[in-house]
């Protein structure tokens, strides 16, 4: 890249208006977890900020990532790549390869020193000096390490990234570990996943590019806006846990009327991530939705949680989830019979009322 135009000047040359520029500009405020009083703050960034460059760079994994990120709806991919970003190296989407493909991301290091961003797919091969996992004729780990001393900033992409995923469950024979311990002290943004829902890709991305600075992280170092509730706060089925109704297989009764999962095996309440209310395919559907539960896939270490469909033991410090159900099922049933004496007396007390207005009424 000769020259890092901004954002506008980028929908300018392929003949787009200001006014889908700022339709854009809206769309990624939206997708970014941001208020609508960002909104002229996004734009005057998209206006004069040069397209940050990007590197993306391929680790332990099986692509799962990438071909998530392809599939975001807002922004669409392709915008983002072609309009909102200078991708300089990305095995997937890239259309060069070999050994030019190689010498291009030397260059690129070497000119946007300190100022590129740095999204990293898939983990770090350690075993037998990281030879399970080359690229570019060189162990993957050597050249994360290499590319990351000069990164403005560093998004870990999917769970193999943040920790090791499939690629690090036991017995773990290929020595896989999340980039963190391979980075230095960049910043790193974690975006957990397997994989990741698209719009969360290219929304970390976005905030990063537009403001020049990491979003806000809570505690695992994961962005706030989409990783700030557990997927059990905005589970649709929520109201049938609080009731103490869960279904007890995949093809029961409760099962087929949209019950909690709990009971088979759900990660919903221990696992933060939008699926919930973001989804996937463009707000179309999510596991939970598809009748599946969740298996906590952005959770660390989830292949070794113990069997996927097997029923967590505890609900936090509640207890035995059998005995909550029962308990809540009582208490529905205490609430309905006060609710339904609550209602008696208020409705003997509207015909008293009325009565009492007739009477007035007739001694005038």
């Amino acid at each position: 890249m000769e020259k890092r135009e901004t954002m506008l000047e980028s929908y300018l040359r392929r003949g787009l208006s200001r006014r889908t520029f700022i339709k854009g500009c809206v769309a990624l405020t939206t997708m970014m977890g941001l208020s609508t009083d960002m909104v002229s703050k996004v734009v005057e960034a998209a206006e004069k900020k040069p397209l940050p460059v990007v590197i993306w760079l391929h680790g332990h994994e099986c692509t799962g990532c990438d071909e998530s990120f392809i599939r975001s709806g807002a922004p669409l991919a392709s915008d983002l790549v072609l309009t909102n970003i200078a991708l300089e190296y990305d095995h997937l989407l890239s259309a060069g390869s070999g050994e030019p493909f190689e010498h291009h991301l030397e260059e690129t290091v070497k000119k946007y020193w300190g100022q590129y961003i740095l999204a990293v797919e898939g983990a770090v091969s350690t075993t037998d000096n990281g030879t399970f996992c080359m690229s570019g004729g060189k162990p993957f780990v050597e050249t994360l390490q290499r590319v990351a001393k000069g990164a403005a900033a560093i998004i870990a992409y999917g769970t193999c990234a943040t920790d090791g995923g499939i690629q690090g469950a036991k017995p773990n024979p290929t020595g896989s570990a999340g980039i963190k311990h391979y980075t230095g002290t960049k910043p790193i943004i974690n975006v957990p996943g397997c994989p990741p829902i698209p719009e969360v890709m290219t929304g970390v991305v976005m905030h990063v590019a537009l403001f020049g600075k990491i979003p806000p992280l809570d505690s695992e170092g994961r962005p706030k806006q989409f990783y700030g509730n557990r997927i059990h706060d905005t589970c649709y089925r929520r109201p049938f846990f609080d009731a103490g109704m869960f279904a007890d297989s995949y093809d029961d009764e409760g099962a087929k009327k949209g019950w909690c999962l709990y009971k088979l095996g759900c990660r919903g309440p221990e696992t933060y991530n939008s699926c919930g209310n973001l989804r996937w395919y463009q707000g179309m559907s999510y596991p939970i939705q598809s009748g599946a539960a969740c298996i906590g896939c952005s959770n660390a270490h989830f292949w070794d949680e113990g069997p996927m469909f097997a029923r967590l033991p505890e609900y936090g410090p509640l207890g035995d989830i059998d005995k909550i159900g029962a308990g809540l099922a009582v208490a529905t049933a205490a609430g309905v019979a006060v609710h339904a004496a609550a209602s008696v007396v208020q409705k003997q007390q509207r015909d008293k009322d009325k009565e009492n207005g007739k009477e007035q009424v007739g001694n005038k």
